[in-house]
């Protein structure tokens, strides 16, 4: 295996990457970005965003992270393709390996390496992507006021999303596939108190249809019993709120996570456990999960890793 020693490396290519790569880059640390799997996150499969800061007409997803990369190269980021296979943090300076072949030793570690947003599997979601499935109400929920969709999840993120959509859209369906939500009382009381929310429980997704994008989905009530019956729901959007899977795989070894795999760090910080790694975006943050808090966390990184070298020199 090769060798190379570098002062920063950041793992991941979404906003948090690519920011931690401007700040890093314009403090003369010469990081080295490996964009991983999916260059530019999970941005890069959204039609539209429209609640960045900067683009008062919106933007293509896939434009956004290019203009973010383009911004970490112009101050000398030195961005590569490849995927880090495995780490060895057990003690500074930490190692990374590249497509099971090359050895990066770095004093810092920023890992940004996000998240991935957990589907049903449908054939059907893949065909409609961009065209009325989303993962993420927050981000596409205005694309829909006045119109009707649909929520998958029966958990407080599931009623957070159909809280939030109600506000927008003019009917809500929450499709349950138990007979029960998982979510808070508190969560539960607010959809049921919400007259626009209509739950559909014990219905499974089995497919969605539509001509040039989503016009409906396709159910089934009572899956496997002798009552099971098929229905059909027209519906102009339909959401995913299953919850978000953080690719932490490689880190636990080394680094605390919560019970799903998020990163832990300081409150309100970027550190980890272990001095000079830092942890920024999706992959640490179960909450927000917005491109606009991940750039920040991807700021607060490139700093604490400066402050970090400072200090060892």
């Amino acid at each position: 295996m090769g060798n190379e020693k570098v002062r920063c490396l950041i793992i991941g290519s979404g906003p948090a990457g690519y920011t931690a790569a401007i700040y890093t880059s314009r403090a003369n640390i010469n990081p080295v970005l490996y964009e991983g799997i999916q260059p530019g996150g999970q941005l890069t499969v959204t039609t539209e965003v429209e609640n960045f800061p900067g683009y008062p007409e919106g933007v293509a997803g896939q434009q956004l992270m290019d203009d973010l990369r383009k911004q970490a190269m112009r101050f000398g980021a030195d961005i590569r393709t490849g995927i880090i296979t495995s780490v060895d943090l057990s003690a500074p300076p930490y190692k990374a390996v590249v497509d099971g072949d090359k050895v990066i030793e770095t004093q810092t570690l920023i890992i940004a390496t996000g998240a991935a947003a957990k589907y049903l599997g449908l054939a059907d979601e893949q065909k409609y992507a961009g065209m009325g499935v989303s993962a993420c109400a927050t981000c596409d929920g205005f694309f829909y006021r006045r119109k009707v969709v649909a929520v998958v999840g029966g958990g407080d993120t599931a009623c957070e999303e159909a809280l939030y959509l109600s506000s927008l859209a003019s009917k809500v369906y929450l499709i349950v596939r138990k007979d029960h939500l998982r979510a808070s009382k508190v969560m539960q009381k607010r959809v049921s108190d919400t007259p626009n929310i209509q739950i559909l429980f014990e219905h499974n997704a089995v497919g969605l249809y539509g001509e040039n994008g989503v016009e409906g989905v396709n159910l089934v009530k009572r899956k496997g019993e002798a009552d099971e019956e098929r229905v059909s729901v027209a519906i102009d959007g339909f959401f995913l709120a299953i919850g978000h899977t953080p690719n932490s795989g490689i880190f636990k070894q080394w680094l605390d996570t919560d019970g799903t795999g998020y990163i832990k760090t300081l409150p309100g910080s970027p550190l980890t456990k272990l001095p000079g790694v830092f942890a920024a975006g999706d992959v640490a943050d179960p909450h927000y999960r917005q491109a606009v808090t991940a750039a920040a966390s991807g700021c607060m990184a490139a700093i604490e890793a400066d402050h970090y070298l400072l200090g060892e020199q």
